[in-house]
This record gives C-alpha cells, structure tokens and sequence, in this order.
C-alpha cells in the first residue's frame, strides 16, 4: 500500500505508474490469497478473536482505499465487515474521522 500512497504525494512530473502498478497487482494477488483463507473463517486464526485480527483491521481499512475490495473478495469483504462490527474497532474509527481527509486521495 505505501508505494500507492507515496504515489499520491509525488509532484506530478515524478510520478511512477510502472511501480504503482505493481503495487496494486501484488496487493491484489494478496487479497486473492486472503479471501480464499477467509472462506472457511470467521477470524484471522479461526473462530476466536485473536490479536491477529487486531493486526488485520487497520490494513484492511487502508488496502480498501487504495484498492476497494468489496466488489472483488466477498470473503475478505465479510471479514472486515465484522472487524468494522467489533466496538473496540468502530470507536477508533469514529475518533479517527476528523483525520480521514488527511489521507492522500487518488488523484
């Protein structure tokens, strides 16, 4: 995600499409990999709520911005949702908002 990111802050004349590209592949192979694993779970490990799960949350939050995965991984869609679900996640959420629009848009 931080070759995506990165991009959107370069000065236009500095861009790097050849490296976006395949940061955005790669991502894309990865959530491949994911929503095959998350077809059989509930949870990162499984069925109980680990630390892994707390691990995955802000990276599946940031990997849809860049590369929105609703449409695409079902699995990994599903799983994030019941990440957005948990209160400990949705209060970060909620007292993050006023910093959302920080965040480099794609251009």
């Amino acid at each position: 995600m931080q070759q995506i990111v990165g991009d959107r802050l370069r000065p236009a004349d500095h861009k790097d499409p050849f490296g976006v590209a395949a940061a955005r592949a790669q991502l894309a192979r990865t959530l491949d990999y994911l929503d095959g694993e998350m077809a059989e779970r509930t949870w990162a490990i499984g069925e109980a709520f680990t630390v892994a799960d707390c691990a995955a949350a802000p990276a599946l939050y940031y990997a849809d911005k860049v590369l929105p995965f609703e449409a695409t991984h079902p699995n990994v869609w599903a799983y994030y949702q019941r990440l957005c679900a948990r209160p400990s996640f949705a209060r970060a959420l909620e007292e993050a908002e006023p910093y959302f629009a920080m965040f480099p848009a794609e251009a």
